[in-house]
């Protein structure tokens, strides 16, 4: 079937819609209709219609739906975001969203997939499609089965476009081909600024991910943002990734939540922080640094060619000798601002340390997950639900899309 819109652009996009389902004969979705009847398409636009949160009742995408959906918006370039997140689209419909992507006249500068049914071929054909794309910024695809063809499919894409500067693939269940494809592919890519490829399904235990990934750190010259949770990572991995990270000059937030990194693995790391290293924001929660470990950070982050801002060490089996060592380096740390210990073992002495922090002003409660509270004169800490966001470190597209329509249905 020939992927042409039918309608002229000058009509409403929720009239389009509908002529479009009507020429197609598929049945219109009502939450596409509400969301396209409240869009202003006379600016650059971004449409939000994730699946996740929708009251009773709500009706997820379909292929179909993609269909009458990229057909629609072939007539509308102020598009700018597509989010269809948590929706029921397969590699059907990535497929018609791949031709969207192929247009000559896009402007769609960012495609969220996150949680859908698309699957290897899917993923074959977007990254084909963004071999020419020149508008693209950021693909979200997390939790997308593709399996190690889509992600060397991916990989295959980076060497080619220089575009795009986001990518998301945790819990694509990569495998060990797809990581070290990805990696070798990014030693070449100038423009990619974020990767996560968290939770890979690797059954090996020489962590040969972490190799290839310490050489291509030296090598890349782009990134800034990485995100490798959920890897299995051990201090021999951590060892061979700091080899790398002591030589790259760009990355500045190194996300390592949920491995298996211990107090080696913290030394390791506190001796990338004391080389000059640029990270400003680390993930370590979840993981069993223990005390020894949070005192090498600490260590670390007192020197004077640390710019660590955020760590997150929760959940890491740390007590009051390792929380006060960091609670002092938080005191005596130029940069430090955020730290976040819940899950730790929160006793007397480190309640109070942290009351103290915050009573000064040294941290407000924006900047911790912990807040203090008092019972029979005694300091206890309760939980606050504040944690390590994203830190995308570039702004072309909410600059961009400043401004523009983005209908929450």
């Amino acid at each position: 079937m020939a992927f042409l819109a039918t309608v002229m652009a000058a009509e409403p996009i929720a009239e389009c819609y509908k002529a479009i389902c009507e020429n197609e004969v598929i049945p219109i979705n009502p939450f596409v209709l509400e969301s396209l009847e409240k869009t202003t398409t006379t600016r650059n636009f971004t449409l939000n219609l994730a699946g996740n949160g929708k009251q009773q009742g709500f009706q997820r995408l379909t292929d179909s739906d993609v269909l009458v959906l990229s057909k629609c918006l072939l007539n509308y370039q102020t598009l700018t975001g597509l989010d269809l997140g948590y929706n029921n689209i397969s590699d059907e419909g990535a497929a018609y969203l791949a031709m969207l992507l192929e247009a000559q006249d896009t402007m769609l500068r960012s495609l969220d997939l996150t949680f859908n049914n698309i699957e290897s071929q899917g993923a074959e054909a977007l990254a084909s499609s963004l071999q020419s794309n020149s508008s693209l910024l950021s693909l979200k695809l997390s939790g997308n089965k593709i399996g190690r063809n889509g992600g060397l499919d991916l990989a295959g894409m980076l060497r080619v476009n220089m575009t795009l500067q986001e990518l998301e693939l945790g819990e694509c269940d990569l495998e060990m081909q797809s990581m070290i494809g990805l990696s070798t592919a990014l030693k070449n890519n100038s423009t990619l600024l974020s990767v996560d490829m968290s939770r890979a399904l690797l059954f090996s235990l020489l962590e040969e991910w972490a190799v290839h990934f310490s050489k291509m750190l030296p090598v890349n010259s782009s990134l800034v943002e990485l995100h490798l949770g959920k890897m299995g990572l051990t201090d021999t991995g951590m060892e061979r990734l700091s080899e790398g990270l002591k030589l790259n000059h760009r990355l500045r937030y190194l996300d390592l939540r949920c491995n298996l990194v211990s107090r080696d693995g913290a030394l390791h790391l506190s001796k990338v922080l004391k080389g000059n290293s640029p990270l400003e924001i680390i993930d370590l929660s979840s993981n069993r640094i223990e005390d020894p470990g949070a005192e090498y950070l600490s260590e670390a982050i007192c020197c004077e060619g640390s710019v660590l801002r955020e760590l997150s060490v929760c959940r890491n089996n740390i007590s009051t000798c390792g929380l006060l060592s960091l609670s002092g380096a938080l005191t005596n740390s130029p940069t430090l601002t955020h730290i976040y210990i819940w899950g730790n073992h929160l006793e007397e002495p480190v309640c109070q340390a942290f009351k103290e922090l915050l009573d000064t002003g040294r941290l407000t409660p924006e900047q911790t997950d912990v807040r203090p509270y008092e019972v029979d004169g005694h300091v206890f800490l309760a939980e606050l639900f504040h944690h390590l966001r994203k830190h995308l470190f570039f702004t072309d597209v909410d600059e961009e899309d400043a401004g523009s329509d983005s209908p929450q249905p």
